[in-house]
C-alpha cells in the first residue's frame, strides 16, 4: 500500500535504497571527484620527471659541472700547449736557441763540463 508520501508499505525511502539509486549516486561522485585526481596524478607525474628524468634537472645539474671541470681541464692543456709551442719554436733549423741547444744535449746526453756543478731536481709528480 502506497502512503501519501510516497512510501510503500509505511517503509522510509532512505532505509531501503535500490541498487539503481546507489549506482547513480556514485557515478555522480566519481564524475565530481576524477578530474582533481587525474589532474593531481598527471602534475606529480610531469613533477617527477622534470626533477628526475634523462633531461631533468639533476642530470642539467650533472652535465653543468662536467662542462665546467672539462672547460678547467681544457685551459691547463691549453697552456700546456703553449708552452711546448715555444720551446719548439725556439728548436727550428732556421732559429736555434743556443742556450735551448746546450740544455738539451747535456740533459739527453748526461754531459757536464768539468768543473761544473750539477743540480738535480725531482720531477713533479701529478
Amino acid at each position: 500500500m502506497v502512503t501519501p508520501e510516497g512510501n510503500i508499505d509505511g517503509r522510509d525511502s532512505a532505509c531501503c535504497s535500490s541498487p539503481m539509486i546507489v549506482l547513480r549516486e556514485m557515478r555522480r561522485r566519481a564524475k565530481v571527484l576524477v578530474p582533481p585526481v587525474m589532474g593531481l596524478a598527471l602534475t606529480g607525474y610531469f613533477a617527477y620527471h622534470l626533477v628526475e628524468g634523462d633531461r631533468g634537472l639533476r642530470a642539467w645539474v650533472q652535465v653543468t659541472q662536467e662542462l665546467h671541470a672539462a672547460k678547467e681541464n681544457l685551459s691547463a692543456v691549453a697552456a700546456d700547449r703553449a708552452a711546448l709551442e715555444h720551446r719548439v719554436s725556439h728548436m727550428r733549423p732556421d732559429h736555434v736557441d743556443p742556450d735551448l741547444l746546450d740544455s738539451q744535449v747535456r740533459r739527453t746526453l748526461d754531459v757536464a763540463a768539468p768543473g761544473e756543478i750539477v743540480i738535480m731536481e725531482r720531477p713533479d709528480r701529478h
